[in-house]
């Protein structure tokens, strides 16, 4: 068989799940070859496309020179420190992973942990099955009120904050670099990492093993927490200077340790391992089917893209995307989903797609909520979307929002009721200052001139505060958005108009990073400005219904139905900007 007809093949290192096998065996021939010693892999691995590992197997500069026809390696998980990036993209070999998938089961891994430490668990269950009844010995902490800082506010980092949290505990949080998601975080204080080794009861460690990292804490930090603290380990083992840690344990520095991870793996030889003030497991963070299923899958799809070599520049950046991967950045209205869900069932045709930016989480709507939202409710397993590049010149345009048809006394009595928000009276020519230096939420100006700037009450999160402020005027009122905020041209274009709500301009960065936190802004107050938007493509609802069709079958047809298109002159491109009247 010649190379030109030849199916690529695949080299599973490492146990992945079913789900991710059987879509790689799609169009790929694989070979699962578990446990390979080095130089046994260094023997097969000529003939491969792709490799994919785990945390385990180590693909250094000379696998990736052995293998000639490598062109991805694959790492079902997040971390890449066992895999040598730079030499492979000095061979022209793409790296991709799975860093998602992970999240939530590491996040809830170091909860566990957490909360067995706390309530000293593991003593309570291996005393009693001892047949020892220790009650009284066995006294614990609560975690209401405790401080836990966390040390890298990535993915995972986020999450064990929203969880902490909701236990009602002060979140700190350290990080190397200021990041976008640490602007909309709420009850979070980001400080210096001595603050938070010194003033908080437990702390979790969620950075990447880089040389800057590796070895962060070590004497000198661990002699700065308190001797009631616990500190708790779900990331890299060379974080954490182990010598140093046992020595905190046996002079009772620190309280104890959770480590899920060790600097040699397997660790079953382990001092810090066997220490009676360690709650130790083997690496098990990531260990949930959900979060194997799901970076398998994750994995699989993007080898395939690669072997197929089908670039979304082709004829139109359009693409076929699970359902469920595609995530809207606002709330919409779920009657008007319902209604498009009937009316698209009835038409059977797709013909303005959601547009989405690809991030690591999925795709996140950008403009079209309530068309994913309505293809959602037909349960369809895929739906078409135009993909926006970041760097496709994308802006952000924050609406206001005009108050019409309700008595200013009436929006106002409202507004004061809500537990969420606190409104505070401000001079009008000094309100902008006020919003920006107080960090408010919006400004509301009345048509008598009274101007207030809203806060989200203490211990509220602003965006749910931002949420239920919306919710309240708007289910009470008629709400026009508008870019004017000057009170007298909007009483000319609205005679019955109430109020004013000027929001802050937000960023593209914080809107997404919000959505990938689960966090969605309020409907009508974000507007992207997007680049070349695809219209009328008409797609045939029967395809994306089908679950017959694989996801790599339906996006062959899209690509066909595309082209075919283009060379019966078909697609259009409109540079000047539109104006569209919403049905």
């Amino acid at each position: 068989m010649t190379d030109e007809f030849r199916r690529p093949k695949v080299l599973i290192c490492e146990p992945i799940a079913e789900e991710g096998l059987a879509l790689l065996h799609e169009y790929a021939d694989v070979e699962v070859l578990p446990n390979l010693t080095p130089d046994a892999l260094l023997s097969v691995v000529y003939d491969f496309e792709a490799i994919v590992v785990r945390s385990k197997t180590q693909v250094d500069a000379r696998v990736i020179e052995h293998a000639r026809r490598l062109k991805v390696i694959a790492r079902a998980g997040a971390g890449l420190d066992n895999i040598d990036v730079s030499a492979a993209l000095e061979n022209g070999v793409q790296v991709v992973n799975s860093p998602d998938a992970n999240t939530l089961a590491v996040a809830e891994h170091t909860m566990g942990l957490l909360l067995a430490l706390a309530r000293r668990l593991m003593r309570a269950d291996f005393s009693l099955k001892e047949g020892r009844w220790e009650k009284s010995s066995l006294m614990g902490t609560s975690l209401y009120g405790k401080t836990l800082g966390i040390i890298g506010f990535g993915r995972i980092g986020r999450e064990v904050a929203i969880r902490a949290r909701a236990f009602g505990m002060k979140v700190l949080i350290n990080q190397r670099r200021p990041t976008p998601e640490l602007e909309l975080a709420e009850g979070i204080q980001v400080v210096d990492l001595n603050d938070l080794l010194r003033d908080s009861d437990f702390v979790s460690l969620h950075v990447p093993s880089r040389p800057e990292t590796r070895g962060m804490i070590s004497e000198g930090q661990l002699a700065l927490m308190k001797p009631t603290a616990y500190l708790i380990n779900t990331a890299r083992g060379d974080i954490l200077d182990e010598d140093a840690l046992l020595r905190a344990l046996d002079e009772k520095i620190i309280m104890g340790a959770a480590l899920d991870v060790f600097v040699e793996e397997p660790a079953v030889g382990s001092a810090l391992a066997k220490h009676p003030r360690v709650l130790a497991t083997p690496h098990i963070g990531a260990s949930t089917e959900d979060a194997q299923r799901d970076a398998a899958l994750t994995v699989a799809e993007k080898i395939i893209e690669i072997f197929r070599g089908v670039s979304l520049e082709n004829v139109l950046p359009l693409l076929v995307v699970p359902a469920d991967k595609v995530y809207p950045h606002e709330h919409f209205d779920r009657n008007r989903a319902r209604r498009l869900a009937e009316r698209l069932e009835k038409d059977g045709v797709l013909s303005n797609p959601p547009i989405t930016m690809e991030t690591e989480k999925g795709y996140l709507v950008l403009d079209g909520a309530t068309r994913s939202a309505a293809l959602k409710l037909l349960n369809y397993p895929h739906m078409v979307v135009q993909v926006i590049a970041s760097e496709d010149d994308l802006r952000l345009h924050t609406w206001y929002h005009a108050i019409r048809q309700v008595p200013n006394d009436r929006l106002l009595d409202m507004l004061n009721d809500l537990e969420e928000v606190v409104l505070s009276s401000v001079a009008q020519e000094k309100a902008m200052e006020e919003l920006f230096a107080y960090g408010g939420l919006c400004l509301l100006q009345l048509v008598d001139d009274r101007t207030f700037v809203v806060h989200p009450a203490l211990g509220q999160d602003r965006i749910e505060a931002l949420n239920k402020l919306t919710n309240t005027y708007i289910d009470a009122s008629h709400v026009s958005r508008t870019l004017e905020k000057d009170l007298i041209i909007l009483k000319k274009y609205y005679e019955d108009l109430t109020a004013l709500v000027v929001f802050p301009e937000y960023t593209v960065q914080q809107v997404m990073q919000a959505a990938a936190a689960g966090r969605m802004f309020p409907a009508g107050i974000t507007r992207f400005i997007i680049p070349g938007r695809v219209l009328r493509v008409n797609a045939d609802l029967a395809v994306l219904k089908s679950r017959h069709l694989s996801l790599r079958e339906k996006n062959d047809w899209l690509h066909n139905l595309l082209v075919e298109k283009e060379g019966r002159g078909k697609i259009r491109f409109y540079e000047e900007p539109v104006y569209l009247l919403d049905e």
